[in-house]
């Protein structure tokens, strides 16, 4: 073992030195994500109990607020005829994605006739290239299963809370795939973005949202 270590003691420390480096690295990049979400924290935060004080449209307004503190140029669209959309937010690494709002009493489960439904209309109505269902309650299992099978996010209660109230960016809790893959035919290939949020709208929470 003594020969073997003299030697192979150049790969020894090789493997030593970057094995340290990577925990640096990894040590760093935990820190740099904690001082960010501590960020979006600062800017915007809302609590379950705020969320489900809301009616539908704060609702609405409260998930694109949520999105713009996340750097996605976001609008409220929820109404009449909306084609499955309620809120519409672009992203530079991203692109486009559509947000079913489904605020509803604690406890209540989305099914699966609302996935079909985004599922139908994302891509071809709002040419987008992810869509997604959040609740302040919860999904079935058949909507999560067939959210999961075709590329229909979901947001239930317990993810909300990890967006919302601890600065979770929306983009890693649904693991969103860059704009190298489409997720539904029609998806524009590259949207126009709008101006970033510092330079779009004020720090704080806007059109009546608390």
């Amino acid at each position: 073992m003594g020969e073997a270590l003299v030697r192979w003691w150049p790969v020894v420390a090789v493997l030593a030195l970057l094995g340290l480096a990577a925990g640096v690295w990894r040590a760093s990049a935990a820190a740099r994500e904690h001082a960010a979400r501590a960020r979006r924290l600062s800017v915007l935060r809302f609590s379950l109990a705020e969320l489900d004080a809301m009616d539908d449209r704060q609702f609405e307004f409260a998930l694109r607020d949520l999105l713009i503190r996340d750097g996605w140029s976001a609008r409220q669209v929820g109404q009449q005829g909306d084609q499955a959309a309620d809120v519409i937010a672009d992203h530079p690494a991203y692109g486009r994605l559509v947000v079913q709002a489904k605020h509803t009493k604690v406890g209540a489960k989305v099914g699966s006739q609302v996935m079909y439904q985004v599922k139908g209309t994302a891509g071809p109505a709002h040419r987008a290239n992810a869509a997604t269902v959040v609740t302040n309650g919860g999904f079935t299992r058949d909507a999560r299963e067939w959210g999961e099978r075709h590329a229909v996010g979901w947001m239930d209660r317990e993810r909300l809370c990890s967006w919302a109230e601890r600065g979770v960016p929306l983009h890693q809790i649904l693991r969103l795939p860059a704009l190298t893959r489409r997720r539904f035919p029609g998806a524009a290939r590259r949207p126009q973005f709008a101006a970033p949020y510092e330079q779009t709208a004020s720090v704080g929470r806007t059109d009546g949202v608390r």
